[in-house]
């Protein structure tokens, strides 16, 4: 709503300049009548181009779509127990804030800029999840629409769509395990402000990830370099820490990360003491915004596996 209000004070304000120029043009002094009617019609234009802005962003906010796959979910111990591993490690970090799961919490605080609010859901049977079917939060976490057919902003902005069609399932498999807890987090939970739709609309905010059908393995698990790239990829490391892990770029929307280069003059034991306790072999607290809570709740040998990865980067 405050984005389509904004649009039309945009537009007022352009006519009033529009008419203003014209005015100008009718005044005796050959100064005044050609500076004010330039001054008039070139503010129209600024204006009318930040109205068409905001008019792009507002078609982009409902045009994001992604077909629903025809799938139900069976449920199996070792499955549920994956799920909760890969929830408690990523899914935490945004959709846990007074309790497991229960959402709640507003992402718009990492952002720099105030481009509107981004609330996670509650995703115990407390909330709207209870009425999705299988194959809608698969779509949600894969492809970021929700079951309405809305577009889900950070989901699509994150690298959730990169986890293995059996991790996704997995997920779901626990998701349907849990017991309700929490308050239905209320809707509609993406919401950009003038400012966000205008910038989604110049191209300014980051690309959401491209819908897609493609079936996605996970190599084998296990402490293997190979195992761990999976893992970063879709943990969002390269959001903050650069497509390379070589360090992010100043002004970019995420929060700065260092490069992760650093990690090989540490030991395995020492990787692991740093996402588990927040604090690194030379004694410094890793940053608030850094997930290092959920990372470090996976197990030594998923550790073991980001850390080889790491280490075999080449050099920045």
């Amino acid at each position: 709503m405050q984005s389509v209000v904004g649009l039309i004070a945009t537009l007022v304000v352009a006519v009033l300049l529009a008419l203003s120029g014209l005015a100008a043009l009718r005044l005796t002094s050959r100064i005044l009548r050609w500076g004010g009617a330039g001054l008039a019609f070139a503010l129209t234009i600024a204006v009318s181009a930040v109205g068409a802005l905001t008019a792009t962003g507002l078609v982009r906010q409902h045009t994001r779509s992604a077909p629903l796959p025809d799938l139900k979910v069976a449920s199996t111990a070792e499955r549920v127990a994956r799920g909760k591993a890969v929830a408690d490690s990523f899914c935490s970090g945004c959709h846990t804030t007074t309790g497991p799961l229960t959402g709640g919490g507003d992402l718009a605080k990492d952002i720099p800029i105030d481009i509107g609010s981004f609330v996670a859901a509650n995703l115990t049977p407390a909330g709207a999840l209870q009425r999705w079917s299988d194959a809608e939060i698969f779509r949600a976490i894969r492809n970021g629409v929700d079951a309405d057919g809305r577009w889900l902003v950070i989901m699509s902005f994150t690298n959730a769509s990169r986890l293995s069609d059996e991790d996704t399932f997995a997920v779901i498999a626990y998701l349907r395990s849990l017991a309700a807890a929490g308050a239905p987090t209320p809707g509609p939970l993406d919401r950009f402000n003038w400012l966000g739709t205008t910038m989604l609309g110049g191209g300014l905010l980051p690309d959401a990830k491209p819908v897609t059908t493609a079936e996605i393995v996970a190599p084998p698990t296990g402490p293997t370099a190979q195992y761990g790239e999976y893992l970063l990829s879709y943990q969002d490391c390269r959001e903050c820490h650069g497509q390379n892990l070589a360090g992010g770029v100043p002004g970019q929307l995420p929060p700065l990360g260092p490069d992760l280069a650093v990690v090989k003059d540490w030991s395995l034991a020492q990787f692991i003491a740093t996402m588990r306790t927040g604090i690194d072999p030379n004694g410094h607290q890793l940053g608030a915004q850094m997930p290092w809570r959920p990372i470090g709740r996976m197990g030594d040998d998923e550790l073991a596996a980001m850390y080889l990865y790491l280490t075999q980067l080449p050099p920045s």
